[in-house]
């Protein structure tokens, strides 16, 4: 009788042992479940906040490009007023 107890016993304490290492890994299993769900959360709002950034990136290149071609055709026209100036300069010059 005192062996059927240690025995019954002792396979409560196994079954109890299984059992507690079981729920010890369904919690620890959620709790990585929800830290790489946090992670990829991260991940995600920083290749946003990347994306962002070239796209401001870019519209700023835009802008910059209209300018420089906008200068360009102004240093255009002086260049050729600056021809006219000069050309009209060397007529005086023969003429005196």
């Amino acid at each position: 009788m005192k062996v059927d107890i240690i025995v019954l016993l002792g396979a409560i304490g196994a079954l109890s042992g299984i059992i507690f290492s079981y729920i010890g890994y369904q919690r620890g299993k959620n709790k990585d479940t929800k830290n790489e769900g946090e992670n990829t959360g991260v991940l995600i709002s920083d290749v946003g906040y990347i994306k962002a950034g070239v796209d401001d990136l870019k519209k700023e290149q835009r802008e910059t490009n209209k300018s420089v071609n906008a200068l360009s055709e102004r240093v255009t026209r002086v260049e050729e007023s600056t021809k006219q100036a000069h050309k009209r300069i060397d007529g005086l010059e023969e003429k005196t």
